[in-house]
């Protein structure tokens, strides 16, 4: 599909074509930016009447990406040429978009109406725009408030895929421990385990606990928009990582904590994943800052492993038994909800999913 104005031809490519994926690597190379086709659904390339290339700008889901404009033509209008073509795009289909940026670049797309929600310096400035934004989630978190005669409201995040034992052993932890508890559940759909589910199974895990309000997580907390290095299998903790948790936890501080009025947020030690052990670090560095106390808490084990060292309850060793048709290895792993599930043919979908490798971890 080809554009024409009066200084600049716009073109969206072909990402099967080896021809038009080299033409935005070649570009991209020498700006600092290494083009992955996989990355992204959509590219589009901007010349100007001369045939050079001036610019470029892809998408992901709702994710803008690797929008950059040759440094000649920076005082031109094809930044906004490419961001606006971009965003009214993503916005026929979604409600909302997301943009990443460096902080320092955040300026050009606040003039086009993004609005910066998060900061994680010096990698990271998060910038939404369209119909939805953070305040709409913060409307949705207000009609859950539960008003709380004491100040002992807490908070916890959990993906649950699948719910464990563990998960049920910290929640009910909480729950003693607070006079409100609020839940919330991972919405995003990247996991083997779907969000209606994990919803479902924590739900009826939890049903004796009153003071436990179940919260969806929604696009901001822990969503493969904010924080896709979440749900990937790849567990090398490093820059990119560290900075998207801190991200998420930065909305959760300056959004969530002051509209339910958290004051203690519950996290399990991590022994086994370094992307949440990432997590559980900026939670730490983040928090206390707003008034959140941070409790970890000890994961339970039942018995030893083969290793002799505590086997503790964790949902990747239920999906791992899954994958090995040895279920009954951590059947103790798994409250009653997810047993039955596991065991009822609503699940096999699910089993064969995990089976042939696909779904976080």
């Amino acid at each position: 599909m080809t554009f024409e104005d009066t200084d600049f031809r716009q073109e969206t490519l072909d990402l099967e074509n080896p021809f038009d994926v080299k033409l935005v690597k070649d570009f991209l190379l020498p700006l600092g930016f290494n083009f992955d086709p996989s990355e992204v659904e959509c590219t589009m390339i901007v010349y100007n009447l001369k045939g050079d290339i001036v610019g470029t700008g892809s998408h992901l889901g709702r994710i803008l990406k690797y929008v950059v404009v040759a440094p000649k033509f920076r005082d031109t209008t094809a930044f906004a040429l490419i961001v606006t073509y971009m965003t009214e795009k993503l916005l026929k289909t979604f409600k909302h978009t997301f943009v990443f940026t460096r902080p320092e670049n955040s300026l050009p797309f606040t003039g086009l109406g993004f609005t910066e929600i998060a900061k994680a310096e010096p990698l990271y400035t998060l910038l939404e725009f369209g119909f939805e934004s953070i305040s709409t989630y913060q409307d949705y978190l207000k009609t859950l408030i539960v008003p709380a005669k004491s100040g002992e409201v807490a908070a916890l995040v959990v993906n649950c895929n699948p719910f464990t034992n563990g998960h049920k052993f910290l929640i009910e932890k909480a729950s003693a421990e607070n006079e409100v508890v609020y839940l919330f559940v991972v919405e995003e759909d990247l996991s083997a385990f779907p969000f209606s589910v994990r919803w479902d199974l924590i739900r009826k895990g939890i049903n004796h606990l009153k003071n436990v309000v179940m919260v969806r997580g929604g696009m901001y907390i822990v969503s493969g928009s904010i924080f896709p290095a979440y749900f990937l299998k790849n567990e090398l903790v490093n820059d990119v990582i560290q900075k998207q948790a801190e991200l998420d936890v930065q909305i959760f501080a300056n959004y969530v904590v002051p509209v339910l009025s958290i004051r203690k947020r519950y996290v399990g030690t991590e022994y086994a994943c370094k992307t949440t052990e990432a997590y559980n670090l900026a939670m730490n560095t983040i928090l206390p800052k707003s008034g959140v106390e941070v409790a970890e808490v000890t994961r339970i084990a039942i018995g030893v492993g083969p290793d002799n060292q505590p086997n503790y309850i964790s949902a990747s060793k239920v999906r791992e038994a899954i994958k090995s048709d040895q279920l009954d290895h951590v059947i103790d792993f798994l409250p009653d909800s997810t047993r039955d599930f596991l065991n009822s043919d609503d699940s096999l979908p699910i089993r064969e999913k995990i089976k042939a490798g696909k779904g976080r971890h």
